[in-house]
């Protein structure tokens, strides 16, 4: 049990050291790594699904939708499942399942049957993270808990970048049913490390007996029609169709009767109490920011290349390999030793700080920009990503109270799954709007017929005289169009790095107002190397005297 002063230092370790401790947390890091990296590729390799299942563009942006949104429905509760059943039961068998389930996706005959696999797929993925951080304090020495989080953290940049690549490489080489079968070479090994890492326990009879179901199924249904409604609202108009509408009206609406749930329920599952903290506020709106920034990297440079430069994932993806995740990984080691003597918050606002310098970057970009014209901006987002989400990560968990981890938790998942998707609709929305504009004003010097558009035409078309006058005049038009429609997606672009350098400024701001820490395990020695190495050479120098 934790005494008072516990609670007030931050996360204890509360079951003890397991006798294989490290297994466990490697189960659950590999866990969380695998469901962000899935969930991207998934998403990158939609269109090849598309092709190999035969569907609509409707049926596969329905299919990445329900598999999500099943994620995002059980997410939320899986600490509090995890911590009332063990896990064991929540983490190993769900593996197995998954891989199961994974091996039988490409073999699926109808889209009813593609869409049910899609979402038990989608559950069984959503179990895989949740319970990280728990694990790492209840099982891990206090030492070790500063690496398995940079782990932790680090995975959103490492997956983005490595997603694209693996895409091309599964899709171009392997074959696209490696999209889902990796999950039969990885499942099984996780639920070998949860059963080797953690005793075996029993169920949690009072909490089971205290459950509040109601809170957690009106969460999880609240955020899955949310999530639903942001993710098909670009492709049905937004408010112009019913079932956006419905599905946003129906997500809020049962938001509100769980957050009603909460203040009258007499075992309340995620109290929203814990929010009413000013470092936590902060500290949540800053990993918003984090997760809005971020899509630089992972909306806007393989959306440029793809849109503007017409190049496939393969293609770029070695950009995003060298320049990505190399450095995420060779990194993280500094970023932890960083975080052990300088405080969180101007390691966070360093992060901050390369996001932004990324989007200045990206407002210098042309249509005549080529994967190797991106390699500094990547770079720059490769150390926002590293020394960003952890030291925001740390400034949440040295405020919050121990004794309410399992709301906490459930928040978090807001942040981690519905913000990243709220980014990803703001991110799609501006681009598309942005484009717009762009190609409205553009055209109108077009259509004005100014000098130096006539001159641009009777070029084009004398160049295509050999098809005839008037198949000449008419290709000369399209390729104007085509350069319009081109111009206006490199602005939109710029405009979207623009965007995500005052959000990186907005980060900034939530920065300064987060105030230091109550001490605990992760408050900062500054300087203590230089002090200890001092130490140590007057102990010596003494001695020799």
């Amino acid at each position: 049990m934790m005494s008072s002063d516990d609670d007030r230092r931050g996360p204890i370790s509360l079951g003890g050291i397991a006798p294989q401790p490290l297994f466990a947390v490697a189960a659950v890091v590999l866990g969380s790594i695998f469901t962000n990296y899935d969930t991207r590729l998934i998403g990158y390799g939609i269109s090849d699904l598309r092709g190999a299942f035969s569907l609509s563009f409707d049926e596969g942006a329905w299919l990445y939708t329900a598999s999500v949104g099943s994620q995002i429905f059980v997410a939320p509760a899986v600490v509090w499942l995890v911590t009332t059943f063990g896990l064991r039961r929540i983490l190993a068998v769900p593996s197995m399942l998954f891989a199961v389930v994974s091996y039988a996706i490409p073999f699926a005959k109808n889209y009813e049957t593609l869409m049910a696999l899609s979402i038990v797929y989608g559950l069984l993925l959503g179990t895989f993270v949740p319970a990280t951080f728990m694990i790492i304090f209840r099982h891990l020495p206090t030492k070790w808990w500063l690496w398995a989080i940079a782990l932790y953290a680090v995975r959103v940049g490492l997956t983005q970048d490595v997603g694209l690549a693996a895409v091309g490489l599964f899709t171009a080489d392997i074959g696209w049913q490696w999209l889902y079968w990796q999950g039969v070479v990885i499942a099984p090994p996780m639920a070998l490390l949860v059963y080797l890492g953690t005793p075996p326990c029993r169920i949690n009879r009072d909490l089971l007996h205290n459950a509040d179901w109601g809170g957690m199924l009106l969460f999880g249904a609240s955020l899955s029609m949310l999530y639903a409604g942001l993710d098909q609202g670009n492709r049905l108009d937004w408010l112009g169709s019913g079932i956006v509408v419905g599905l946003l009206v129906g997500g809020g609406t049962l938001f509100i009767a769980f957050l009603v749930n909460e203040v009258y329920a007499r075992h309340p599952w995620a109290n929203i109490d814990v929010l009413f903290r000013r470092n936590i506020g902060f500290g949540l709106a800053v990993a918003l920011f984090y997760t809005l920034t971020s899509l630089s990297n992972s909306v806007l440079v393989p959306g440029f290349l793809g849109t503007v430069t017409l190049l496939r994932p393969e293609q770029y993806g070695s950009l995003l390999l060298a320049y990505g995740a190399l450095p995420i990984l060779t990194l993280t080691p500094l970023s932890v030793v960083i975080l052990r003597h300088f405080d969180a918050r101007w390691v966070a606002a360093f992060g901050l700080s390369t996001f932004a310098a990324a989007g200045l970057l990206g407002m210098q970009l042309t249509h005549d920009w080529a994967p190797a014209d991106f390699r500094a901006i990547v770079l720059l987002l490769s150390v926002g990503q590293v020394f960003t989400l952890t030291p925001t990560i740390l400034t949440l968990v040295a405020n919050s109270d121990s004794s309410r981890a399992t709301a906490f938790s459930a928040y978090i998942q807001v942040i981690r799954v519905v913000g990243a998707e709220v980014g990803v609709a703001l991110m799609t929305t501006w681009l598309r709007v942005r484009e717009q504009i762009h190609s409205y004003y553009l055209g109108l010097h077009v259509a004005e017929g100014n000098s130096e558009v006539g001159h641009r035409l009777a070029a084009l078309a004398g160049q295509l005289s050999d098809h005839g006058a008037d198949v000449a005049s008419a290709r000369a038009i399209s390729v104007i169009s085509g350069t319009v429609a081109r111009e206006a997606n490199v602005f939109a672009f710029i405009d979207g790095f623009s965007l995500c350098f005052w959000l990186a400024i907005a980060g900034l701001f939530c920065v300064c107002w987060i105030t230091r820490a109550p001490p605990g395990p992760f408050t900062p020695a500054p300087f203590g190397l230089a002090k200890a190495l001092l130490r140590r050479c007057g102990v010596r120098l003494a001695t020799h005297v």
